[in-house]
C-alpha cells in the first residue's frame, strides 16, 4: 500500500471513529447531548481535529440523517418485493417503516425530528429521495389498478406517510417502551382504510 493510499484509509478509519463516538454518546446521552467537545474527549483528540473532518456539529448529524434513510430505505424495500400486488406492497411497507421507527428509535427521532421534511430537502439528500420514491412509486402503481387512474399521487403520499409519521409519533410521545398489539391492530385499521380509499 502507498503513501497516499494509506493516508485515505487513515483518514476513513478517523472519520468513522468519530462518528462512533458520537453515534456512542447520542445512544448514552440523547441527541440533544451531542457536541464537538464530548466526541473530541471520547476520541482523545483536540477539537481543530474533528473540524478537519467535519464542518460542524450539523455536518454529524447530517451522515446520520443519510444512513437513517437508508436503512429504512432498505427496510421497506425488502418487504415490497415479497408481493406482487401495489396494495399488499403498501401494507408491508408501512408496518416496515413502524417497525423500523420503534427498533431504530435514534435514527428515528433525529430524521423525523422536525416533522415531515420539505420537499427542497428531500431532493437534496439522495438517501431520503430512495425511501420517499420507494412510497410514492407503490401508491402510483395501486392507483393504476384502482377505479381512479387520475387520482392525485403526491397528495395520496402526503397522506399515507402523515398517517405513518402521526401514529409513530403518538406512540413515542404516550410511552417510552414499544407498542404493543393493540397499538399496531391501529396502524392496521388506518392503513387498511386508507388502502380501501385508493381501490373504491
Amino acid at each position: 500500500m502507498g503513501i497516499a493510499e494509506r493516508k485515505i484509509r487513515q483518514k476513513e478509519e478517523f472519520r468513522a471513529s468519530i462518528l462512533e463516538a458520537a453515534w456512542h454518546q447520542v445512544l448514552t446521552e440523547g441527541w440533544q447531548s451531542l457536541s464537538i467537545r464530548k466526541i473530541a474527549d471520547a476520541i482523545e483528540y483536540s477539537i481543530p481535529v474533528i473540524y478537519n473532518h467535519f464542518e460542524n456539529k450539523e455536518a454529524i448529524l447530517l451522515e446520520f440523517t443519510k444512513e437513517g434513510f437508508q436503512k429504512l430505505a432498505d427496510a421497506m424495500n425488502e418487504v415490497k418485493v415479497l408481493h406482487d400486488k401495489p396494495a399488499k406492497q403498501l401494507e408491508v411497507i408501512a408496518y416496515a417503516y413502524w417497525d423500523f421507527a420503534f427498533e431504530h428509535k435514534e435514527y428515528y427521532q433525529l430524521m423525523f425530528g422536525l416533522g415531515i421534511p420539505a420537499c427542497e430537502r428531500v431532493n437534496q439528500i439522495v438517501e431520503m429521495k430512495t425511501m420517499t420514491t420507494i412510497m410514492i412509486s407503490t401508491i402510483e402503481e395501486t392507483i393504476k389498478a384502482s377505479p381512479d387512474p387520475d387520482a392525485d399521487v403526491f397528495l395520496k403520499y402526503h397522506t399515507y406517510l402523515s398517517i405513518l409519521h402521526g401514529l409513530v409519533s403518538i406512540q413515542m410521545i404516550r410511552t417510552e417502551g414499544n407498542p404493543d398489539a393493540q397499538d399496531r391492530r391501529i396502524l392496521q385499521d388506518a392503513i387498511s382504510g386508507f388502502i380501501k380509499s385508493l381501490l373504491v
